[in-house]
């Protein structure tokens, strides 16, 4: 586990009865009963993480049958980028939350002051170079990842966009997060939802009506990002807040750094292998689905697949996300009865939320391909598609709620493992393994035949860690 910061406990004397309030919002996470803490928190995370998945489904729909199926498969060839700034994004946000959320259990306020102030400023810093590096590059980029002379000008016409927003979309994902763990919930929810809701009033005035095309969902796209900045921004600036932006906490100091990547590094690998699997999973389709506009088609069924999954993962991460300052809270304050029930209960509901996507991609899986396309190619693909790949989607709830638990009791090194087995272990060997057995359909298999090893190694490790990390000193109970 990361060591603690270099500073010493710090006890502050609320200078006001707002930052007394400030901080018995905190101290409720060791003290409120876990079932009702964790609606309080999810619920919220929930909300939010689902209006986005919607807001990325719907935006799908916009494009797909307003621009056309070749755009939608465009769409999908930007997946392996889109995840990899969404790593630095989580790894980050995640890292610093965690690490906010312990500091505040051990009554460290000034270091999680610091770590907010590094946060920011580390978020800037990746952005700018990941915008750099892939205006600069994109066009070789998108190629290596399958594009056609079809798809490729729809692919370019959206990162070009979404590199440029970079600088504002990492800093509203890291310090929305942030926002969760400082005890707004019900803030960082209606900020996601803000930015959510300029999206889809943006998205279809420039598809539809400025005829601006697959430009204007990643222009929509940008200007959201940006106004969800400023709305996490001004609620750092504002003093009554007992964690907000100093001057003298800007500055990025070596051990705040280390913490903040050491236990984000989980969900940044967990990104960058869903990067990875991406880029691959396109290529192989390229290779295997047929040729011309047959490959196109199944890249754009791919593309379906993860519109319809992320629905159901959002959902899942929005539970980890209110399960994970409880966890931390608890922890630091070694209150471990608590932050086990918080991980139960969070881990049965993330159950439930991906079985239930499992059962509408066996029973419908035509009519939400429909909603995406008028094509009948893309439309046949994506039934095929969508029945193969989320298979076993039920355990994949359970996986990702306890690579989150690691991560927020400081595990970094077990998360990792967690993160890295479903992807660089099994998914990408199987991937460029099956096609060669079962041409097309051993792309699609190779999704849920890594779900279900790496499910065997989540139970593994929870079951051989479980007593060395919580050692249950107290009865389990809510209190």
């Amino acid at each position: 586990m990361t060591q603690g910061l270099d500073s010493k406990e710090v006890t502050i004397k609320p200078s006001n009865s707002s930052e007394t309030n400030e901080k018995d919002k905190a101290a409720r996470l060791g003290t409120d009963p876990v079932g009702k803490l964790l609606l309080h928190y999810s619920l919220p995370a929930i909300l939010g993480m689902t209006v986005s998945s919607l807001y990325s489904v719907i935006d799908r729909i916009f494009i797909g049958n307003g621009v056309g199926p070749y755009a939608i498969s465009g769409l999908a060839l930007t997946m392996p980028m889109m995840n990899l700034m969404m790593a630095f994004g989580a790894m980050i946000g995640a890292g610093a939350s965690a690490m906010i959320s312990i500091r505040l259990g051990q009554k460290r306020i000034q270091d999680a002051t610091n770590i907010l102030g590094n946060t920011l400023i580390l978020n800037f810093i990746i952005g700018f170079l990941l915008m750099v590096f892939g205006l600069i590059f994109l066009d070789d980029i998108l190629i290596a990842f399958g594009a056609s002379a079809k798809t490729l000008p729809y692919a370019r016409d959206f990162m070009q966009i979404v590199l440029l927003s970079s600088l504002f979309s990492s800093n509203f994902y890291g310090l929305n997060n942030v926002m969760r763990a400082t005890g707004y919930p019900k803030k960082a929810m209606y900020s996601s939802m803000f930015s959510v809701g300029v999206n889809l009033c943006l998205a279809p005035v420039f598809i539809f009506v400025f005829h601006w095309g697959i430009r204007g969902a990643a222009l929509a796209t940008a200007i959201a990002q940006f106004c969800g900045f400023i709305w996490v921004f001004s609620h750092f600036l504002n003093k009554k807040h007992f964690i907000h932006f100093q001057q003298g906490y800007f500055k990025l100091k070596k051990r705040v750094i280390q913490d903040i990547l050491s236990i984000g590094m989980s969900p940044f690998l967990m990104n960058v292998g869903a990067s990875v699997v991406a880029m691959i999973i396109n290529m192989s389709l390229h290779k295997y689905g047929g040729g011309g506009e047959r490959s196109d088609m199944a890249i754009g069924a791919f593309g379906i697949v993860n519109a319809v999954a992320i629905l159901f993962i959002m959902v899942t991460l929005g539970l980890t996300m209110g399960m994970q300052p409880i966890v931390g809270y608890n922890y630091g304050a070694k209150q471990n009865h608590r932050a086990f029930r918080a991980y139960k209960l969070t881990a049965i509901a993330a159950v439930l939320v991906t079985t239930t996507g499992f059962a509408i991609a066996m029973f419908i899986p035509r009519q939400l391909a429909s909603l995406f396309t008028s094509d009948q190619d893309l439309i046949n693909q994506s039934v095929i598609a969508l029945r193969t790949v989320l298979l076993v989607f039920p355990f994949v709830g359970f996986q990702i709620v306890t690579t989150s638990f690691f991560q927020s009791v400081g595990k970094a090194y077990l998360a990792i493992i967690l993160s890295l087995s479903r992807q660089l272990l099994f998914l990408i060997p199987f991937v460029l393994i099956f096609p060669h057995y079962w041409g097309l359909h051993g792309v699609w298999m190779a999704s849920p035949a890594g779900d279900f090893l790496a499910t065997a190694i989540t139970i593994t490790l929870i079951a051989t860690q479980w007593k060395k990390i919580l050692p249950m000193n107290s009865p389990i109970s809510d209190k």
